[in-house]
């Protein structure tokens, strides 16, 4: 998909307001401005305050992974023919998948998604945003309208961002669509694992805490125009900016990413690997008050040898998953946050034995697997199915916009409520009749009655 460049409905910026934006750009940061769209319309009362999106970028085979069909033969299930049960009686998923087994009364699994589409970029903004591609708008995806409307302009006082990912760009689409740049989620780069996680823009390669204290103390020495002018509301502004971005760099804000304050042992139950380390950072941040958290975890592109990525990928995803379910839950989080695994699509359930594929799996768009667990969603369910083979649903479709809303239902947002856009069009935050969206309604299976 195309980036929108417009920075969204309102162009014009104060004098104030470009003083405030470039200090925050020479720290380097994605701080908060003092802009501020409409009231929108009341929601029912949310059940959850924070999403913590598990993007499996590629698409994971849902045989694979929470759909398995040892029935189907070995040109479908290939060598993964034992299915385990799981805490849940009848529930099975795949054996290489065992701590999340133990947790399945806390998730749930949609084994019904589809929408049709084979394409990276198109698959990934359907799934993300609810809408189909090509139309006049680019809309922003689930985590832009939830910084938009439980961020900053919901009262979000918070020094970090409201929409953050780690640790890669999605790369897919423009996450914030046709809505401005403030509601890009902040990337952190960077590798959790190692020590310090060196965060883009808080933690400065080669450049120690000291000497960004020291930097700081000679701009206050050479700052001749603030000491001179010290009632001056603009340079006052300017000075907020800079304590908000310090603040960042050398306080509060960066102690949420540094995760030698947490116990040896949490962090080896989590999994000293990229992904299981951005899952304790994400309960760090919503613990913290961050409403939005994407894990953006490559490698499930697997047309070829895909059993053998799977046997480096599930482990991971098993250990690190696991633990953030069940330290969510011990910290009387799960009922508040939303976890979400999920990726563009799955893949083909017919595996392709033959060069040059050597038992890889193409794109498969028809039918895969969504988990969903925490902020009002029950646990040990499972939604819908699909065939004997996994190729087609068999029962009860779920489209992009059914779990989408959903989430927005259990978070307290109005499908109804407008987002700002530069055309002055009338769009909403779910797409109505008119749009030809396909829906099979909202997940009120597992949703509180």
């Amino acid at each position: 998909m195309n980036r929108n460049k417009n920075s969204g409905p309102f162009p014009g910026v104060s004098r104030r307001e470009a003083i405030r934006r470039g200090l925050i750009v020479a720290g380097g940061l994605m701080l908060a401005d003092n802009l501020s769209f409409r009231a929108f319309a009341a929601a029912a009362p949310a059940r959850a305050k924070a999403v913590i999106q598990l993007w499996m970028w590629g698409g994971p085979s849902h045989l694979d992974t929470f759909d398995p069909k040892p029935g189907a033969g070995n040109d479908y299930c290939g060598p993964f023919k034992n299915p385990i049960e799981t805490n849940v009686p009848g529930f099975k998923i795949c054996e290489l998948l065992p701590l999340l087994a133990k947790q399945a009364d806390k998730y749930s699994i949609i084994r019904s998604m589809t929408h049709g589409n084979n394409g990276h970029e198109t698959a990934a903004y359907i799934t993300q945003t609810g809408r189909m591609p090509g139309g006049q708008l680019v809309y922003p995806c689930i985590g832009a309208v939830v910084s938009l409307l439980k961020g900053y302009d919901a009262g979000y006082k918070g020094l970090i961002p409201p929409y953050i990912v780690m640790t890669e760009p999605l790369g897919r689409f423009s996450p914030n669509g046709f809505l401005s740049e403030r509601y890009q989620p902040f990337v952190t780069g960077g590798n959790p694992a190692q020590t310090p996680f060196a965060v883009e823009g808080v933690v400065a390669p080669g450049i120690t805490e000291q000497r960004q204290r020291d930097r700081r103390e000679l701009l206050h020495q050479l700052n001749t125009l603030g000491r001179a002018m010290p009632k001056d509301a603009e340079l006052e502004a300017s000075a907020m900016a800079e304590q908000q971005a310090y603040d960042m760099i050398l306080g509060d804000g960066a102690k949420v990413f540094d995760l030698s304050q947490e116990k040896p042992e949490l962090r080896d139950h989590y999994g000293r690997t990229k992904f299981g380390q951005s899952c304790l950072v994400a309960r760090r941040l919503v613990e913290h008050g961050v409403p939005f958290v994407t894990i953006n975890s490559p490698g499930w592109d697997t047309h070829k040898e895909n059993f053998q990525a799977m046997r480096r990928l599930l482990p991971d995803l098993d250990k690190g998953m696991s633990a953030l379910l069940q330290d969510l839950s011990e910290r009387g989080l799960l009922d508040s946050t939303i976890i979400w695994w999920s990726g563009e699509f799955g893949r083909t359930p017919k595996i392709q034995w033959e060069e040059p594929w050597n038992g890889g799996r193409g794109h498969w768009g028809k039918v895969f697997s969504a988990v969903v667990a925490g902020g009002g969603f029950k646990g040990g369910h499972v939604v819908g199915a699909s065939d004997a083979t996994g190729e087609d649903v068999k029962e009860r479709p779920v489209y992009p916009v059914d779990l989408i809303g959903s989430m927005y239902e259990l978070l307290g947002i109005d499908g109804n409520a407008e987002l700002p856009n530069p055309y002055g069009l009338n769009t909403r935050v779910m797409p109505t009749s008119d749009e030809g969206v396909k829906s099979a309604g909202l997940l009120k299976e597992i949703m509180p009655s």
